[in-house]
């Protein structure tokens, strides 16, 4: 795995990190109404918001089980 230095997050590719990274340098000016957390794009903001709403909009086809994140239900039906 690679893991950012500034932040410790961890990425299965070298991409995503490179990617991850550019966050870093960009002033977050979307900040979340109910804990204050910044984000420099709206899209994560609204993704945020939903360890405070419950919301899990992607769900299992096989079994139903629900997720917060596109990318968890797709880890999950692999």
């Amino acid at each position: 795995p690679f893991s950012c230095r500034q932040c410790g997050q961890r990425f299965q590719l070298k991409q995503m990190l490179v990617t991850h990274q550019k966050v870093h340098g960009r002033e977050k000016r979307f900040g979340c109404a109910d804990c204050g957390k910044p984000f420099s794009h709206k899209h994560h903001l609204l993704i945020h918001r939903r360890v405070h709403t419950g919301e899990k909009p992607f769900a299992c086809s096989h079994c139903g089980h629900r997720f917060k994140q596109k990318y968890h239900l797709v880890r999950h039906q692999r």
